[in-house]
């Protein structure tokens, strides 16, 4: 078996924590101030982002990051379109706050990543796991929540893609385009996924470095 870097799990760990929690919070979040009271009901507008985690999404996470690539999900996030203003385009604003939010997130971590690297912080870093943990923390937040990002913009499945590929589409499409992805549902995502894992999928890890360079200049 090959070196286990605890600090590398833990980080990982955490920063999906964060980043899943806060991406279904966005999601009920921007459902609530549309004037849609079924996430408020449900109690998840609400930081505290245990109410956001459901066992196999988190039992994913954890193992995920043990096995060195660190993917999860949330709770599906509960909203009825037809109880916001304008059900359709507050429902693509709501479904896009998700995978937005990690953006930010992202953007935020490299903003941090960049000061720590200007200012010499990680020289200061003792040599243990606490130190390893904070070298971790910072450029695997960006890179997770940017991966996290374009995972979700993928139009399949229960995947915030599908949504607003159909909230785009004419609606005899959207009709059509939504029972297909109904079908296809969770089974077919995760055989998506164990795919993509499989193929090492360039196209989403060559995307993903792309903008990793942009963001943090390395």
């Amino acid at each position: 078996m090959g070196h286990v870097d605890l600090a590398a799990i833990i980080a990982q760990i955490v920063i999906l924590f964060l980043a899943i929690g806060l991406h279904e919070y966005a999601h009920c979040k921007f459902a609530d101030m549309a004037g849609d009271p079924t996430p408020r009901i449900y109690g998840r507008v609400t930081l505290n982002l245990t109410k956001h985690f459901e066992p196999m999404g988190t039992f994913m996470m954890v193992l995920s990051s043990i096995l060195g690539y660190g993917i999860g999900w949330g709770r599906a996030a509960p909203a009825d379109p037809r109880k916001m203003r304008n059900p359709r385009w507050d429902f693509f604003m709501s479904v896009a706050a998700g995978p937005i939010s990690n953006l930010v997130q992202a953007a935020v971590y490299a903003f941090l990543y960049r000061f720590a690297l200007k200012t010499g912080v990680y020289e200061a870093l003792p040599d243990n796991l606490s130190g390893e943990f904070f070298r971790n923390f910072l450029p695997l937040g960006v890179f997770i929540n940017l991966r996290l990002f374009l995972f979700n913009l993928i139009p399949f499945g229960p995947l915030d893609g599908h949504w607003l590929v159909g909230l785009l589409l004419p609606e005899r499409q959207r009709v059509q385009w939504f029972r297909i992805n109904n079908q296809i549902g969770m089974p077919g995502l995760i055989i998506v996924v164990m795919a993509l894992q499989y193929s090492n999928y360039p196209l989403l890890v060559g995307t993903t470095m792309y903008l990793f360079r942009i963001l943090t200049g390395q």
